[in-house]
Parts: C-alpha cells; structure tokens; sequence
C-alpha cells in the first residue's frame, strides 16, 4: 500500500492532532489483528466483538498506527487517527486510493458464477495488463474496500467482485469504485427472501450501474427479459451474451467431465475452459467480451481462459483415494443454479452411477417449498441414479421426487443428521462412480466432501 501516515489523515479527515507524529509509510492495512505485521495501518471494526479491544495485540504485531473512534485515547503508545466510523474511514480511504493509484476497475456481480466470471476475467486481461481481482469472497462492504487498498502497486486492472443480500447495497459498492466495465452473470433466486422477486433482484442487480462510466460497457445475459426495460436509456455500450441473438453468442463443440470448448459467432477460434457446463460458457463469455473491449487479441483470450484458475469450491472435480470422482460446487445454491449444474452432470460420461447430495438453498422466503420442488424436473432416474437430500427445505424435494424415483433411490436427512448423510455416502459409493455436491454454503457440504476426500 502506497501511503504515508499524514496522507491517510488527510483522506478520511481524522479529527486528531495527527501532525503530533511524524509522517512515515505505511506497509499495509488490516482489520484482524492477527494479520498485522510491521507498519500496517490497524482498523479496528466493530461486529460481534469490537476490534478497539485488540489494538494491545495489533501493537504486538507491529502495527505503525491505528484508525480510532472510541471516546478515549489509544491506552497504547501508537500513532492514531480519530475518526467517528472506522468501516467508514477505510472505505473513504479506498476512494482515495483508487483516485491516485487510477486502476480500471471492472466490476462482476450476478447471483451465480460471479467468482467464475471474476477468476476467468483476471486470466483474461492478466495476459496484458498488470491485474489483481478481489480475493476469495471479500465482495461487500468491507472486503471490497480491503482489497482496493491491498491491490499491488503496478496494477493497471482491477475486477472486483461485488455481492448483496439486500437493496442498495451494491449501489454503494458501484459508487466508491467507480468501474468502467460492469457485468452481471445471472439473475437467480439468491436474497430473494429479501428482495421479494426475481425483478426485485434484477433491480438490485442493476444498481451496479450507479458507479458505472458514462462511457463504460454494461454486459447482460441475453435471455434475461427481466433486465431489458431496466437498459433503457442508459448512456453506456449495453452488450449481451448467450446462446441466442447475442452480441458474444456461444456455440459448444464438446462438453467433457473436465473442460468445455465453444466457439463464438464470428469466429473460427476454438475456446477451451478447464471446467464444465454451459454455465460456465456464460461466464467465459462474458470474460471474452471484456477482453475484447480493452483490446486484447483473440489468441490472448483464449490463452487465459485454458489456465484460468478456479477459486475452491466453485465446480471443483476432486477424486477420492477410491477412484470416487467429486464434483464440488458447494459454496452457495439458488434454484436456477443448481438446475444448471444438475441438468451438466446428467449429461456427463461416466462408467459408474451418477449420485447427487443436495442440500438447502437457503433465504428464498415464503415459495422456497415451491422451489425446491422445481428442481425435481432435472433429476431423472435413468442420469442420476440415487439422490441424498439434506436439510429443512429439501423434504419439499424429497416427497416430489417420490413420482419418478424407487424408494430405496433416494435418501432424505435432517440438518442434525449430517454424519448419517456422510456413512449412507460412502457406502453407496464405488469406484468409477460420479457424486455432485451442490447446496448454501451455510449447510456446510464442504465438510461431506473433505470426508469424501479421506475415504
């Protein structure tokens, strides 16, 4: 981080005699003390517990100096700045440091496969330009500030991840960082407890525009209709992706376990992704058309996208020490996505039996029995051969899938009974058989698949 003591004073107007010390540099910033090391700017956050109590240990660590809004002084020997909100002087910070160190910020949001997107975007530009991309999930109010202020020095690209769970959010998001490139992947179900509809949202989602350049580039899935009346008269180049009558329009050649290849109208170029689905084809081309815009040559986009990296837990083909492929994708659910993922994995060659563990899709409100039963529509005996259903809101799915599949094919565990979803697992599973795991992060499938990995 590229800033001097005084200098971070004067950007967030601390109400303290700050010239008191002298100016120095600071070597970073963090909220968690645990992180500190010599000369980082400590920011204490209040949450469940209020990071003031450990400004003893941020000292310890090295901490240079410290923001401060509690009434009292520091009760340490460290330089400071008083301020009345500690969240809010890091975000006034983080604007003050995208306006000197002047990245061009594209900013991805969507209510699935906005990590994707993120990912297979900073190995696009990363083939040109200097980028750095928000770090595992840091997409709200605090993370997204945190790594504006931790990007390096030389980038010339920065993609942020932006995410929500209520109105106005990603309003506030657009507006610090001010992007020139804005994309949205999908409007699913995610928050729509919340948000009261999928146009509720749409709408959310459209707020990505609030920061957005005038002269910028908007990209929107081109089989959205509930984002067309939201476009129109905004001032910015509007771009669509898709399967039909888009402006970046996929073609698929093959679909594999592993990887995807397509080609886009226009071109001959094969493009080959190392992760599978259709939905994955999406958010690639949504990566496609930001490396178009910045000017970037087709066999550079291609390159990035063969070796793009995916961030853990987002269609993740593992395998188990009995040759038990795993496909992970257990970071979060909403109707629309995991319909995508299932109707993927039916599709895939496999020499075994195909199982699935689904587990609730959480914050979908009053119709979320409804949704979840929709999804009985892609699970088809004759693909997937066994199902295990976990949580409160899939026993809506489970009595569905009682019309199409045999009794003893598919399992229904409650929220307590998670080490008996795990034993029924393993032993159902044999070599050569293909297991996909697909539900909120907060039902915590990440641990039935680290057992899986151990058997």
């Amino acid at each position: 981080m590229k800033l001097t003591f005084w200098e971070a004073a004067e950007a967030v107007k601390a109400e303290n005699d700050w010239k008191q010390w002298a100016d120095f540099e600071l070597t970073g910033l963090e909220f968690d003390s645990r992180l500190i090391t010599a000369g980082n700017l400590f920011v204490p956050l209040k949450g469940a517990n209020d990071g003031h109590s450990f400004i003893s240990s941020a000292v310890e660590k090295g901490a240079g100096a410290a923001f401060w809004s509690r009434a009292d002084d520091v009760p340490v020997e460290l330089p400071f700045l008083k301020v009345s909100d500690t969240l809010k002087a890091m975000q006034n910070l983080a604007v003050y440091y995208l306006k000197k160190m002047t990245p061009t910020v594209i900013a991805v949001t969507g209510s699935n496969g906005k990590t994707t997107t993120k990912d297979m975007t900073e190995a696009v530009l990363s083939q040109q330009f200097k980028t750095y991309k928000t770090q595992g999930n840091y997409n709200n109010d605090i993370g997204l500030p945190y790594t504006i202020l931790h990007m390096p020095d030389e980038t010339e690209k920065l993609i942020l991840e932006m995410g929500m769970d209520h109105a106005h959010e990603i309003d506030f998001l657009s507006t610090l960082a001010q992007p020139e490139v804005a994309a949205i992947t999908m409007i699913g179900e995610a928050h729509i407890e919340n948000l009261g509809s999928r146009a509720g949202i749409a709408q959310a989602k459209m707020e990505i525009t609030a920061g957005l350049d005038k002269s910028g580039l908007l990209l929107i899935p081109a089989e959205e209709p509930l984002l067309l009346p939201l476009i129109n008269g905004l001032p910015q180049t509007i771009k669509t992706f898709g399967w039909h009558d888009a402006d970046c329009q996929a073609e698929i050649v093959t679909e594999q376990k592993e990887q995807s290849t397509f080609k886009i109208k226009g071109s001959d170029t094969l493009f080959t992704i190392p992760v599978p689905g259709k939905y994955n084809i999406g958010n690639a081309l949504i990566a496609i058309s930001i490396g178009q815009w910045f000017g970037l040559a087709e066999e550079k986009i291609q390159a990035g996208l063969a070796n793009f990296k995916l961030t853990k837990n987002r269609t993740e083909w593992l395998k188990n020490q009995r040759s038990v492929e795993i496909l992970s994708d257990v970071y979060n659910a909403n109707p629309t996505a995991m319909k995508l993922v299932l109707d993927s994995f039916s599709q895939m060659a496999t020499s075994g039996k195909r199982v699935a563990v689904l587990g609730d899709m959480l914050e979908l409100g009053p119709d979320s029995a409804a949704m979840h039963a929709s999804v009985s529509e892609h699970l088809n005996p004759q693909e997937i051969d066994e199902v295990l259903l976990y949580g409160t809101e899939m026993k809506a799915l489970y009595n569905a899938l009682k019309k199409n599949y045999p009794e003893n094919k598919i399992h229904y565990f409650t929220k307590e009974q998670k080490d008996r979803l795990i034993n029924t697992l393993q032993s159902l599973l044999k070599a050569e058989d293909m297991v996909v795991l697909k539900g909120s992060n907060g039902m915590g499938l990440n641990e039935v698949v680290e057992q899986l990995m151990k058997s």
